[in-house]
């Protein structure tokens, strides 16, 4: 008998686990108990025993000990947890029922044991029938009363499921004896203690009891110690459920004659562990699992003892040799992760050797390879050598060339200073003479202004010089430093109100009498209003601030000049004081200016700095001590005596853009694009006699006008902002409204790599500057006067022939493009200009330009004439009348048709069918 139950066991052992479960690390059960008894505890040890069977099966037990919120609390920390499944024992349905349909929306099944919950929504049910165990407990009760008697009933927990079933179960079979009847009934709460009490309170009334039915074993006991307590000889009969094995069971108490009777209440801790397996396994399952029971008394009791605690001894032993098997499998599991290391350390050990073997020969074939570099290095290190010699040596030549450059260039430009002073005194002289024409007049204030810029130019490459040779030398006087600024600001107030800015000048106090050289100060101060001028647009705003501040018991004088121009990029603040440096493309500056003013204000111990937004303006600060230490001084208040000759560098700048539009029809049309004002008007003097004019100040202004106007030709700088004279003509040949335009570029530069860029673009020649206003006048003259002779020549011939090569692609595409839309819309007497615009993507007016400018002839005569050139095939090859012609041709009727036949052919189609038949 023991070896065959030995030998189950083994295969119960080794069998069981091999049912594995689905392929994951590890499953949590959550048990969740409503109290601590022996029966809840035997439960846990059947969950425990059957859950070993699974080794990656594991099993979290939580009680509540009677209370709903602690039980709820231990769901909720469950649900959170996301265990893999959940066994309830309700300690009471109606507050237990939401946390658990939470978890089942969770997704986590819920099995109850024992208890149920105020509604089905839960998996499944392990438990006994409560109501059929009360139903049994009746009868066997009025079987022992023989159907006669006084009955005590002390009940469960109120509201648990077990309680209010087993009395519904009871009462159905004793309501039905009525001489049996129930003379005392209350909750004991599933609790010994509670019992004992709640009988205590019966065996005061005095009342005769004939049996007494307690919800379980506990209470039970309860009540036989109550008795106990009163000494009473003659005890009712005590009958309860539940009949755990075990020397505090209830069956042991039968046996003691402490009870009379328990009725068995299996626990199903097994059975909720298996069904919960099953689910796992996505196996068949049933939802309701009824386990059931039996009477045990003095019959019977000893039997059914026997057999319980043998069961007890099997699974002591089967506890014993789960222990044995799981210290081997930890042996094992120890070993083989020895031999596991082992071999792994064998293995690191030979790959270690082979590393090294391998290491050894690449060390030897590095070494070889490192000693031939080597050689190779010190070659290229005496070649280096020799490099870098031959580097500071041109490095050398570069300076003494870059510094007799700079040598020559202030050599040159006091030499142009004789020329110029040549130049400008004759001027003055003519300036003066009253019988100068208007004409003459303009002439002359246009050269006396570039004279002074010239004069200007060179001031500031003599001063660059001396900067750069440290012999730039500062005379300093003491002197009102707001008197000096404001005056200069005075003389930019005509500028200011020509170009419509708001100029302003500000002052923090009075005292600012300091040490500054009031000639470079000028200088200073000239630069940065005057380039704050030049960037800033109409309507615009410029201020200049003088304010003073203390550090270290020294006081410093602020001077700001801000406006609200176009601002320089982020990426070039760094490099706006550098020498030579030009923001962007931008032609009106020498790159000396601001590098300049940066010296001039260092060599007044000061510093200057920039702040600026592209697209909302600049702001440049300039900080100069009050005090100069260890220079030239003068006491003598400096002298502003520039007044004059400082108004005509303010006046000579380029105060007006404004442009008339203004033009007559019925001369040649030119648009003169420049962004020098000065060289617009100088041109405009030679052509308005000839020519109607417009113009542009930049490169996208012209564009605009181009293709608003249409001009007969456009004369064009090169060097421009926004868009050069390259980039412009190539926007002009590209448009198809504005690809006829024959193009004239300007330039100061006249090197061959300049002259191929413009005829690459498309221009139709090029004139250096400075150019000769003959040779201008002759160029315009010829070019436009051949784009005449080419219109004349497909007026007549209708076709440009083996001129068609003189039209670029786009205009050559234009005109076969309007050809076939005409002969595709040939019978459309409502064909119009404005459906051929729209076909070819230009207004009415444009289309009408670009036809007449190529051809000669209106749209509508264009249309007319192709028509007539159709009809006059259609007269020669075909055998239709007049009147077909005339309609399959577009005219509204042969009447218009034969009017417009003989305006054109000077004959009518009557004649010239005739004719060609003869």
């Amino acid at each position: 008998m023991k070896k065959a139950f030995l030998f189950n066991l083994i295969v119960l052992l080794f069998f069981l686990p091999s049912k594995a479960l689905p392929i994951k690390k590890e499953f949590l059960i959550g048990v969740s108990q409503c109290s601590d008894d022996a029966w809840r505890r035997t439960m846990n040890e059947e969950i425990l025993r059957e859950a070993s069977f699974y080794p990656n099966l594991k099993v979290k037990i939580k009680t509540a000990f009677d209370s709903n919120q602690k039980q709820i609390r231990d769901i909720e920390s469950f649900i959170e947890d996301k265990v893999d499944i959940l066994i309830v024992a309700p300690n009471e349905a109606i507050p237990l029922t939401p946390v658990i349909e939470n978890a089942m929306k969770c997704s986590i099944p819920v099995i109850l044991v024992d208890r149920k919950i105020n509604s089905d929504n839960y998996t499944a049910f392990v438990g006994a029938d409560n109501y059929q165990i009360g139903k049994e407990v009746g009868i066997y009760v009025a079987n022992l009363l023989k159907r006669k008697g006084n009955i005590v009933e002390i009940t469960g927990l109120k509201g648990s499921t077990p309680a209010v079933e087993r009395h519904k179960g009871f009462r159905s079979v004793i309501d039905n004896y009525p001489q049996i009847k129930i003379v005392y009934e209350n909750d004991g709460g599933w609790l010994r203690d509670e019992a004992r009490e709640k009988m205590k309170n019966a065996i005061r009334l005095n009342i005769p009891i004939d049996l007494v039915f307690a919800h379980n074993d506990e209470m039970a006991t309860g009540v036989y110690e109550a008795y106990q307590v009163y000494n009473e000889k003659e005890k009712p009969k005590i009958i309860g459920i539940d009949a755990l094995p075990g020397t505090n069971g209830g069956i042991q108490k039968v046996l003691d004659g402490i009870l009379d009777a328990t009725f068995i209440y299996p626990t199903g801790g097994e059975k909720a562990v298996q069904i919960a397996v099953r689910i796992l396994r996505h196996e068949p399952y049933d939802k309701e699992n009824i386990l059931y029971t039996a009477v045990v008394d003095k019959t019977n009791a000893r039997v059914i003892k026997l057999q319980t605690d043998q069961i007890i001894q099997h699974q002591n032993r089967i506890a014993q040799l789960n222990q044995v098997l799981n210290k081997n499998l930890s042996q094992y599991s120890t070993q083989r992760i020895f031999l596991v290391l082992s071999l792994t350390v064998l293995f690191v050990i030979l790959l270690l050797l082979a590393l090294l073997f391998k290491s050894y020969k690449h060390k030897n074939k590095v070494n070889r390879e490192l000693e031939i570099r080597n050689a190779a290095i010190n070659r290229q290190k005496e070649e280096l050598a020799e490099q870098r010699d031959q580097l500071l040596m041109l490095s050398k030549n570069l300076e003494e060339a870059t510094q007799a450059k700079l040598v020559f260039f202030t050599n040159i430009s006091h030499e142009f200073k004789t020329p110029l002073t040549l130049i400008l005194g004759p001027l003055d002289r003519l300036q003066e003479k009253e019988n100068l024409s208007e004409e003459g007049k303009q002439l002359i204030l246009l050269m006396r202004k570039n004279v002074h810029l010239l004069l200007k130019l060179i001031d500031q490459i003599i001063d660059f010089r001396k900067t750069e040779t440290g012999k730039m030398q500062m005379t300093f006087t003491f002197g009102d430093l707001k008197l000096f600024i404001s005056d200069i600001c005075q003389s930019f107030r005509f500028l200011a109100q020509k170009k419509h800015i708001h100029f302003n000048f500000f002052s923090d106090g009075d005292d600012f009498v300091l040490w500054f050289d009031s000639d470079k100060m000028e200088k200073i101060c000239y630069n940065l209003i005057s380039n704050a001028f030049k960037f800033t647009p109409e309507n615009g705003k410029i201020e200049v601030k003088l304010s003073k501040y203390a550090l270290n018991d020294e006081f410093f004088a602020k001077i700001i000049v801000s406006d609200s121009g176009i601002g320089i990029p982020n990426s070039q603040l760094d490099k706006i004081f550098n020498r030579f440096f030009k923001i962007g493309n931008n032609t009106q500056n020498s790159g000396i200016g601001l590098h300049l003013t940066k010296m001039l204000v260092e060599l007044h111990n000061g510093i200057i700095e920039v702040q600026s937004v592209e697209g909302k303006g600049s702001t440049f600060t300039v900080t100069i001590p009050f005090k100069q230490k260890d220079i030239a001084m003068s006491e003598q208040y400096p002298d502003i005596n520039f007044e004059r000759n400082y108004q005509e560098k303010i006046n000579y700048m380029d105060v007006s853009d404004e442009i008339n539009d203004e033009y007559n029809a019925e001369k040649p049309l030119i648009l003169l694009v420049d962004d020098n004002a000065d060289v617009r008007n100088f041109i405009k003097t030679l052509l308005q006699n000839e020519y109607t004019l417009i113009e542009a100040k930049d490169g996208q202004s012209g564009l605009l006008k181009a293709m608003k106007y249409v001009p007969d030709l456009i004369v064009s700088d090169v060097m421009m902002d926004k868009m050069n004279g390259f980039e412009l003509c190539k926007a002009v040949k590209e448009n198809i409204s504005t690809s006829h335009i024959p193009v004239i570029l300007l330039t100061a530069y006249a090197m061959d790599e300049q002259r191929s860029l413009g005829f690459e673009s498309g221009a139709d020649a090029y004139i250096p500057k400075p150019f000769n206003e003959n040779l201008l006048k002759i160029r315009i003259r010829k070019t436009i006067e051949n784009r005449k002779k080419l219109k004349e020549y497909f007026q007549n011939h209708l076709a440009f022939g083996d001129k068609k090569e003189l039209l670029n692609e786009v205009d050559n595409n234009f005109l076969e493009r309007f050809r076939r839309i005409i002969e595709e819309n040939l019978m459309d007497t409502e064909l119009n200009i404005d459906d051929i615009g729209k076909s070819m993507g230009l207004s009415r007016v444009q289309l009408y330009r670009k036809v007449k400018s190529l051809t000669n002839y209106s749209p509508n005569e264009f249309i007319r004439i192709i028509r007539l050139k159709t009809a006059e095939q259609m007269m020669i090859t075909g055998e239709k009348s007049i009147s077909e012609i005339a309609y399959d041709t577009g005219f509204t009727s042969p009447s218009y048709f034969t009017k417009c036949f003989k305006e054109y052919f000077n004959e009518n189609p009557t004649d010239f069918l005739k004719r060609i038949k003869n």
